[in-house]
């Protein structure tokens, strides 16, 4: 059985506007190149056309100034992480958002569970509101293994007593219900060591806040240097209280076993595809396929 992995840290998601990067950008720098300096554990930053979207723990966030620029979500989020094979998050082999579509993210939305989906070059975090994890333990522990990080230790996830009332959802297909739209750019999915982060971090602050370049030969890429397409969910704002967006997507692309990542911002949804399926068209038709099959 695979395990379900709840990470001990309680996260906020922000979105800091392009005219505001300004005012943030000593605690971001501070989080990003000087984690010796805070006691932030969990730190993301992705920057898109509109704003940048920052996923931090508590800790980390008191690095953030009050700003009219700044704007959280309501809720407090834990970060869910698949792993197979037994051990660590950190060393097991990631099961990646196709695998996972089927056995995590579509219960939960059957469950009207929203969850808040980051991938990255070695896993795949699903964030979900931390009201919501009873719930969320109770949708998922017959098929995986429930484990809970704590003070760094892997120990057995303790049952929440979600079990009167419980009814199994009525499962209904997902139609496509939000506009996708796909930049003519092709994304590089790549990893750093972090012990080659002194070496790099003014040419990262540039690549952060400049959009400069960045040199091939200090990533962790693909022998074959592949490239990603970016298909985007979301014609306005999707908001955090609807359910269902990420399973709507990765569905089908799990049916056609089609590999992706998901990254979820603060406005919208983006899944990056390989380059072998670069159309939108080849997309749609593939949804529009697998659509009658859920």
């Amino acid at each position: 059985m695979m395990e379900l992995h709840i990470l001990e840290h309680s996260l906020k998601v922000a979105s800091i506007a392009k005219e505001g990067i300004q005012i943030c950008t000593h605690g971001l720098i501070k989080l990003a190149f000087l984690p010796s300096k805070t006691r932030c554990k969990f730190f993301s930053l992705t920057e898109t056309p509109e704003d940048y979207t920052i996923i931090v723990d508590e800790e980390g966030f008191k690095e953030l100034p009050e700003s009219e620029h700044l704007s959280v979500a309501e809720a407090t989020w834990l970060a869910l992480n698949v792993v197979s094979g037994g051990g660590s998050a950190t060393n097991s082999q990631p099961i990646g958002v196709t695998k996972i579509a089927k056995s995590v993210i579509a219960p939960l939305a059957d469950h009207n569970i929203s969850v808040f989906m980051l991938s990255t070059y070695q896993t795949d975090f699903i964030l979900v509101r931390e009201r919501d994890l009873p719930m969320v333990m109770h949708t998922l522990s017959s098929e995986f293994t429930l484990l809970r990080v704590i003070n760094g230790e892997t120990v057995a996830a303790n049952s929440l007593g979600v079990t009167n009332g419980f009814v199994k959802p009525k499962l209904v297909p997902r139609p496509i219900i939000h506009p996708l739209s796909s930049p003519s750019n092709m994304f590089c999915v790549t990893s750093l060591d972090p012990d080659t982060l002194p070496s790099v971090a003014t040419l990262l602050m540039d690549v952060m806040f400049y959009s400069g370049g960045f040199p091939n030969n200090v990533l962790f890429t693909s022998a074959s240097g592949e490239l990603w397409k970016m298909v985007r969910i979301g014609g306005q704002p999707l908001g955090f209280d609807e359910c269902g967006i990420v399973a709507q997507i990765s569905e089908p692309l799990a049916t056609a076993d089609i590999p992706a990542y998901y990254i979820s911002t603060f406005k919208f949804d983006h899944a990056l595809v390989s380059d072998g399926f670069t159309t939108l068209h080849t997309l749609s038709v593939c949804m529009a396929n697998c659509r009658g099959q859920f």
